[in-house]
């Protein structure tokens, strides 16, 4: 006799570990939430009366090789952090409010400790960009992943007024580029990252140049949410423009919100580059150029807003650190 458990596949398991994270997840749940978890599909009510012409907004994304340093870190409640704040920035420099996320864990054979660790980053992250964990898929399918791997991916929904959108229609030659830092690579980067450092490093090891932090916790650094520095932009300026910087760096995410003829001019020195890249580009001796594309060297958030709202940016968002990067010019 085989059972399915016998195949590789612990049902049993599974269940265990929903009961678990059912608390985290509840806590995650807005006024919009109308089904609890295990119903075949999520139910979510928008009040459509606080809009005047409600736009969906939605996006889907992983972690890439980012989940690689987890795993030999065996640390995994920082990866469901990250992919959640990374969603939620992709449709908050639209202009949108995220509503709720979905995520997707598969794994070849069920961790449940490694598991309960990832979903409680979805949770928390959920839980500070109050949007709801509304559902999610776990799978355990062997001989697919490697002895404690796993991957991950995420859908987050939001809403925004069509007025409110924010897509680079408005950016004019002259505007000012504001940089906001960020925390590391964030979720870009790490195939490139991983073939530099870990020929020369261990994920315990602590550089001189990190002043204390090991290789493994400084490419964990958990990906930043920006949604609230977006609200305190919007408040303080007209924001013409927001480029999340992910893959493709500065250069090829600030092209996507360019209108035609124009581009950006920046100044790469502006800002004092984290010495995490600076040491994959010395010890890989990694071109400039490819640096640009791969990483995005400290600036996460970039918004592009009129000149003449540019103090206005640097002191409503003192505490964000923000720095004048750079100018829209023709192209």
């Amino acid at each position: 006799m085989t059972t399915y458990k016998d195949a590789g596949v612990d049902v049993e398991a599974g269940e265990e570990m929903v009961d678990r994270i059912k608390p985290l997840v509840r806590k995650t749940f807005t006024d919009g939430v109308m089904t609890d978890i295990g119903a075949f599909g999520a139910f979510f009510r928008v009040d459509w009366r606080a809009y005047e012409d409600p736009v969906m907004v939605s996006s889907v994304d992983g972690v890439g090789t980012k989940l690689k340093v987890a795993f030999a870190m065996n640390q995994h409640d920082t990866v469901g952090q990250d992919l959640v704040n990374h969603c939620v920035n992709d449709i908050a420099v639209c202009g949108a409010t995220p509503l709720f996320f979905l995520d997707y864990f598969s794994t070849g054979k069920l961790d449940q400790e490694a598991g309960y660790d990832v979903i409680k980053g979805f949770a928390k992250a959920c839980e500070e960009n109050g949007c709801a964990l509304i559902g999610g898929e776990t799978a355990e399918m062997p001989d697919i992943y490697g002895q404690g791997e796993y991957d991950l991916a995420g859908t987050i929904v939001g809403v925004v007024d069509r007025k409110d959108i924010i897509d680079g229609s408005a950016v004019e030659e002259g505007d000012a580029l504001i940089g906001f830092p960020s925390t590391g690579l964030h979720t870009n980067g790490y195939s490139l990252a991983r073939h530099v450092l870990f020929n020369h490093y261990d994920v315990h090891d602590r550089p001189e140049e990190l002043a204390g932090v090991s290789i493994g916790e400084a490419l964990l650094a958990v990906h930043t949410s920006y949604l609230n520095t977006i609200t305190m932009l919007r408040s303080a300026a007209e924001v013409r423009g927001l480029v999340h910087v992910t893959g493709g760096g500065i250069p090829g995410n600030s092209k996507r919100i360019m209108p035609e003829g124009l581009q950006i001019d920046v100044d790469y020195e502006a800002w004092d580059r984290p010495a995490l890249f600076s040491l994959i580009q010395r010890l890989g001796n990694v071109p400039e150029r490819d640096m640009r594309s791969a990483f995005n060297l400290g600036i996460g958030l970039i918004a592009v807003v009129p000149q003449q709202d540019v103090a206005s940016v640097l002191a409503a968002c003192e505490e964000e650190a923000p720095v004048v990067i750079g100018t829209v010019v023709a192209s």
